[in-house]
């Protein structure tokens, strides 16, 4: 269970944002083994409630049978947070260093889909989202289709069907105001806009 304090809980349409833009993130599963974890990126399909992704076929992650749920961490902007920022430090000093970050925690049931047409699709969707706004976005149809052919059997796909999601957005809520405007302005400073912006949003 994630450590959640109220003030960095956030709102189910922050957290759907998050599921639905995330980067790569990585799937972790407990087997007879131990755990196995895989970085790779997913697809949120809200509708169904499953994020879709696929692992190499080589990679025998997929191969070992899932002890219990299995856990996807997304992330969203991170970043070092000094208290040299803080108006509070030059008030009264009593500050410290700490980090902000934008995670979720994704828990569910695995399935492995070792058939080319479900992979293709799903390999079509994530080239979709990740290509979208891009001038000139890459589609799977400017690839030869036997080269395609070829790499989807190098994959096979995979599907969590989502039991529950803990999310946690630690972005300076519980500093005061003069404080967070030090935050963003010093994330700037540091080229972490992403964390900047990702502070200005949820600040109360």
């Amino acid at each position: 269970m994630m450590y959640v304090p109220a003030h960095f809980a956030p709102d189910d349409a922050a957290v759907q944002e998050l599921m639905a833009k995330h980067g790569a993130a990585d799937l972790v599963t407990m087997t007879a083994d131990g755990l196995r974890a895989t970085m790779l990126p997913f697809v949120y399909d809200r509708e169904r409630n499953v994020l879709l992704g696929h692992l190499a076929r080589n990679n025998d992650h997929w191969q070992q049978p899932v002890i219990g749920d299995a856990l996807v961490i997304m992330r969203g902007p991170d970043a070092y947070i000094s208290p040299a920022w803080y108006a509070s430090k030059r008030e009264h000093g009593r500050v410290v260093p700490t980090w902000n970050y934008v995670t979720a925690h994704v828990y569910g049931t695995m399935t492995v889909h070792d058939d080319p047409a479900w992979v293709e699709n799903v390999v079509r969707r994530l080239s979709e989202l990740h290509e979208a706004g891009r001038p000139e976005p890459w589609s799977v149809d400017d690839a030869p289709a036997k080269y395609v052919s070829g790499q989807l059997r190098a994959i096979v796909g995979v599907q969590i069907a989502i039991k529950r999601v803990e999310a946690k957005f630690k972005l300076s809520q519980n500093r005061p105001s003069a404080d967070i405007d030090g935050v963003i302005d010093g994330l700037h400073a540091a080229a972490e806009h992403g964390s900047a912006d990702a502070v200005a949003r949820h600040r109360p």
